[in-house]
């Protein structure tokens, strides 16, 4: 719903990873990176706030106050991703690398007019059911955040809500994990679709040297002159 509301406007940008990712590509100015970072932290913290005070008494009904981060009551993982108690950090930052790499990988293909991209109207659907796709599939270690703006704000908003400072200690120190691996995981998809499908488009011929040939359309997904 965040692309029919913002694809327009701006792009709907509410992954820092993938903000990121776009400005090394050259297609977002790096002067707005600062501006869709800080915008998608405030709509996360924002958000985080609104699932609180929304569901408040139910929380408090379920633990009895007692706002935990760990063990059989525990609601830290309502708000921001915690690992398994079997992953470990190393796994964990592997974990996000490929959940976010896989990410972008299908996001570049989506978007690729000269591959097979979504068709128009349908994107929002799309980048929808990737997201779902990708947390079925590889979700249960760590609750697939693949995104720094989705995981720190919250974070924070539960350390200044009553969980405390707990929040970034849980998981030994599990909180860098979903705010640097994302990085590293989207840059990492990116580069392998440019490399092996987006530098691999056949190059549309020139249709002003090929006399009277003014137009181009697409042939089995390759551009020609008619």
């Amino acid at each position: 719903m965040g692309v029919h509301i913002a694809g327009k406007v701006s792009g709907a940008h509410m992954n820092a990873a993938v903000s990121f990712t776009m400005c090394l590509f050259g297609r977002l100015g790096w002067r707005m990176f600062p501006l869709y970072v800080a915008a998608q932290m405030l709509g996360s913290f924002l958000a985080a706030g609104t699932v609180f005070f929304l569901y408040y008494e139910a929380m408090f009904h379920y633990c009895g106050g007692n706002f935990t981060v760990t063990g059989p009551r525990a609601t830290a993982g309502i708000f921001a991703t915690y690992p398994a108690p079997y992953l470990s950090i190393p796994a964990g930052v592997l974990d996000q690398v490929l959940g976010t790499a896989m990410l972008l990988l299908c996001l570049m293909a989506l978007s690729d007019q000269r591959n097979q991209p979504a068709q128009r109207g349908a994107e929002p659907l799309a980048v929808g059911l990737l997201v779902l796709l990708i947390g079925v599939s590889l979700g249960s270690n760590s609750g697939y955040a693949i995104n720094p703006s989705r995981d720190l704000p919250p974070r924070i908003f539960t350390a200044l809500a009553g969980w405390g400072t707990e929040v970034f200690r849980a998981g030994n120190n599990w909180w860098w994990v979903p705010v640097v691996a994302p990085l590293v995981g989207s840059v990492t998809g990116a580069v392998v679709y440019k490399v092996l499908v987006e530098l691999h488009h056949p190059q549309p011929r020139d249709c002003k040297a090929v006399p009277g040939k003014v137009e181009m359309r697409k042939d089995h997904g390759s551009e020609v002159c008619v």
